[in-house]
C-alpha cells in the first residue's frame, strides 16, 4: 500500500512564517483572501514545532484535510505532518510498542482506540475536554472515553439512518415523507394498495459480506424499540442475543423486510445486491430503500442518479433521503459512525492541534471544502453543500441518541460472521426469528 505523507515545511519557511506572525503581518489564506491571524491567537507560542497526524485517510481526501488547516499552520508556525496509510490498523500497535507512536492518531472506530487507553494514549487536556463538552453531545464524548477517562475527540461522522427515495416520485403520487414509524407503515400500506410501484426495495447481497445490510436494519430498529442502555447491553452481550428486546426488534424489521406486499419476493433479497436494490429508487420501480449515505455515489455512477435536495420534486432520476423515523416525532435515534483523534504526546503543540480540530471554526472550514461533515454543534448547515450530508447534519443535531454500528463492535465471529449469515438465512430460507437469534446467541465466543 502507498503511504501519503503530509506536507513538511522547510525550516527556513517556518522561520519566515514565524517572522510574519511576530511582525503582525497577515499571510494570504489558501483561498486568496487575507488570513486574520488573531483568530489563531490561542494556539500561538509553538512556532517551529511539528505534529504528526497518523490516519487511515489518504489522498484525495487527505488533500482536503491538509488544505483545511493550512491557515492554522501559517498563523501558528506549527507544521502538521499528515501521515495517511491504509495499513493504519496493523501498524499503529507496532509503532506504539516500538516507541515511535505518532503525536496524534485518528482512530476509525472506538474499539481500536480503547486498546491503547493506558498503553500510550494520554488523557485529553482540560481545554480539549471543555471544547468537546461544549461542541458535541455526551454520546459522542462517551465514544472517546475509556474506563471513565476521556482520551479522544470526535472528528468526522457518518450516518446510516437514511431512507432513499425520489422526491419527484413522491410528489407525482401524492406521497408524504413520514416522521414516525406508524406513518412509515401507513405510507407503505398506501403505496402497496395503489399498486403502481413496490413500496420497498431491499438487498442483502454483498459478496462475502452478504447479510450486513440485515444487521444494519436490526441495529437501527433496536435503537427505535429499546433504550440506548439496552442497545449497549446487546452489543456487549450483557443481555443475550435472543433476549426479548432483540426479538422485538427483529419482528419489527420483519414487518417490512419479510412482507411480500412491501418487498415482492422475500427470498430474492438474499441474492439481490444492495446496489441493485437501491437502483429501484432511481428508475421508479420502488419507493424506498434504507441505506447509508455512500449509496448516493454508487447510484450516481452506475445508474445515472442525480442527488437532489428533498425540496426538488421535478428532476428526473433525482434521489434524496429522509430520516428513518422513530416511534414518535420526538424520538430521534441515529445510527452511524465516526473518527476520533487521540494523542500519544502531551506536548503543548500537540494539544493545540487536537484542540483546534474540535472547534466550530475548523469544522466549518473543513465542511466548506466538500464531501465531509461532523457532529459538531457549531457546524453551519449552510457550509455543507451536498444535500445528503446536509440531511445527515440535521439528523445528528436533532438526534436524541447516537450509537455506532453494533456489529462493528461485536466479536468478529458474530458481527461479521454469524450475524451476517443468520440474517441472510432469515430471508433466503424463511428461517424463524427465534431460530435466527438462538443461532447467533450460540455462536457468541465463550470467555
Amino acid at each position: 500500500m502507498k503511504s501519503t505523507k503530509g506536507r513538511v515545511f522547510a525550516v527556513a519557511a517556518t522561520a519566515a512564517v514565524a517572522a510574519l506572525v511576530f511582525a503582525g503581518c497577515a499571510p494570504a489564506a489558501t483561498d486568496g483572501t487575507t488570513v486574520n491571524c488573531d483568530d489563531y491567537s490561542k494556539y500561538k507560542g509553538h512556532e517551529g514545532t511539528e505534529v504528526e497526524v497518523y490516519t487511515t485517510i489518504i489522498d484525495p481526501e487527505a488533500a482536503l484535510f491538509k488544505q483545511s488547516f493550512a491557515d492554522f499552520e501559517k498563523c501558528t508556525g506549527i507544521t502538521i505532518n499528515w501521515n495517511g496509510t491504509q495499513e493504519f490498523e496493523a501498524q499503529i500497535p507496532v509503532r506504539v510498542e516500538g516507541g515511535t507512536a505518532p503525536d496524534l492518531a485518528i482512530f476509525p472506530q472506538p474499539g481500536l482506540l480503547a486498546k491503547f487507553a493506558g498503553k500510550g494514549l494520554v488523557e485529553a487536556s482540560a481545554d480539549v475536554t471543555a471544547s468537546v463538552d461544549a461542541n458535541y453531545s455526551a454520546d459522542w464524548k462517551n465514544y472517546g472515553t475509556v474506563d471513565g477517562k476521556f482520551y479522544a475527540a470526535p472528528l468526522g461522522a457518518n450516518v446510516k439512518s437514511f431512507v432513499w427515495y425520489s422526491p419527484k416520485v413522491f410528489k407525482d403520487n401524492g406521497y408524504t415523507v413520514p416522521t414516525t414509524w406508524d406513518e412509515l407503515i401507513t405510507l407503505s400500506d398506501k403505496i402497496a394498495a395503489d399498486g403502481k410501484i413496490q413500496p420497498w426495495c431491499v438487498g442483502f447481497g454483498s459478496g462475502e459480506a452478504t447479510g450486513w445490510v440485515g444487521t444494519d436494519w436490526m441495529e437501527d430498529i433496536m435503537l427505535r424499540t429499546a433504550s440506548p442502555e439496552t442497545y449497549d447491553a446487546w452489543v456487549t452481550h450483557k443481555i443475550k442475543f435472543n433476549d426479548p428486546a432483540v426479538a422485538k426488534a427483529i419482528a419489527q424489521a420483519g414487518s417490512i423486510i419479510k412482507n411480500p406486499k412491501y418487498v415482492g419476493d422475500v427470498k430474492s433479497i438474499a441474492t439481490t445486491t444492495f446496489q441493485a436494490a437501491g437502483a429501484g429508487v432511481v428508475d421508479g420501480t420502488c419507493a424506498m430503500h434504507r441505506q447509508a449515505s455512500f449509496l448516493g455515489g454508487i447510484l450516481a455512477s452506475d445508474n445515472g442518479a442525480k442527488i437532489v435536495d428533498p425540496t426538488d420534486t421535478t428532476t428526473e432520476n433525482g434521489i434524496s433521503v429522509f430520516y428513518f423515523p422513530g416511534a414518535s416525532a420526538d424520538n430521534k435515534p441515529a445510527l452511524g459512525g465516526g473518527e476520533f483523534v487521540g494523542a500519544f504526546s502531551d506536548r503543548p503543540e500537540v494539544q493545540a492541534v487536537q484542540l483546534y480540530l474540535t472547534t466550530p471554526e475548523w469544522n466549518n472550514k473543513k465542511a466548506k471544502l466538500g464531501g465531509w461533515f461532523s457532529a459538531n454543534k457549531g457546524l453551519d448547515e449552510a457550509n455543507v453543500a451536498d444535500p445528503v450530508n446536509k440531511v445527515a447534519v440535521q439528523i445528528l443535531k436533532n438526534a436524541t441518541t447516537f450509537r455506532f454500528d453494533g456489529s462493528d463492535t461485536m466479536p468478529a465471529a458474530v458481527g461479521a460472521g454469524s450475524f451476517w449469515k443468520e440474517m441472510t438465512a432469515w430471508v433466503a430460507e424463511n428461517k424463524s426469528d427465534k431460530a435466527v437469534l438462538d443461532a447467533i446467541e450460540k455462536s457468541w465466543p465463550k470467555k
